[in-house]
């Protein structure tokens, strides 16, 4: 039994206008097959992706409070050039400029237009095969605590851990990866960007949630009511949500 990221999950003021920004900054399409807009690769609707992990843009009535996410996605780009032509097509977008402490660095910050952090690396030879969204960034403040909640509640593999990273990707080595990276920030608000898990194929959903509180999740109340998913806390507060498998 395990569970693997199927979406990042992103609350937006204008789901349909977050979507259509994030479908046209990674080159793929926005679907709504209900109440949010689903961002996938292109080519149809399908779910979940083998590969690619998407992003459901859910509508709330709450703007985002004015502190830095605690997770981020980081884009990969494949030479300078594409990095700089890159950035130019995602402010041309409504993408903004955004300092969050980062310095002198060689990727670019940017916000989406509800404001919402991600990065735009420049070329690196480890995310050369990810595909559009390089990784999925988690602030955290102990990533070997992490390592070992995720280790076991996912069906990724663990690459690497060190006392300032841990980093996760798909055991087949494909798609973007997972990466638990340390900073000094602590936890203030509900996360307005979280992860979105599958049990694999035939594992009941009730099993698999027992299983994680076991791990050290802890249940989640967000006014959720009876909906088929169920609301879930890492050991450091992360939200996250466990789907019903697809019928």
């Amino acid at each position: 039994m395990a569970v693997r990221p199927v979406m990042v999950n992103v609350k937006a003021l204008d789901h349909a206008a977050v979507g259509r920004f994030w479908a046209q900054a990674l080159g793929w399409s926005a679907y709504s097959p209900g109440a949010t807009t689903y961002v996938g690769p292109p080519g149809g609707l399908v779910w979940p992706d083998p590969v690619a992990v998407g992003i459901d843009v859910v509508p709330v009535p709450e703007p985002r409070a004015a502190v830095k996410n605690r997770v981020h996605l980081d884009l990969a780009s494949t030479s300078a050039a594409h990095q700089a032509e890159l950035v130019a097509r995602l402010r041309a977008l409504g993408a903004t400029p955004v300092d969050v402490g980062q310095g002198d660095v060689p990727w670019t910050v940017l916000a989406d237009p509800e404001g919402n952090e991600f990065c735009v690396l420049e070329p690196r030879e480890v995310y050369r095969d990810t595909g559009p969204v390089a990784a999925v960034v988690v602030d955290c403040a102990h990533p070997r605590a992490m390592a070992r909640f995720w280790g076991e509640a996912l069906d990724w593999t663990l690459r690497e851990v060190t006392d300032d990273s841990a980093v996760f990707r798909s055991a087949k080595g494909v798609g973007p990866y997972l990466e638990f990276i340390r900073t000094g920030d602590a936890k203030t608000v509900p996360d307005r960007v979280h992860l979105d898990l599958l049990p694999g194929p035939g594992d009941d959903l009730s099993a698999e949630v027992a299983r994680l509180r076991t791990l050290g999740a802890t249940d989640l109340d967000v006014g959720q009511g009876d909906v088929p998913w169920t609301c879930l806390t890492d050991p450091e507060g992360h939200e996250f949500c466990v789907l019903a498998p697809p019928s």
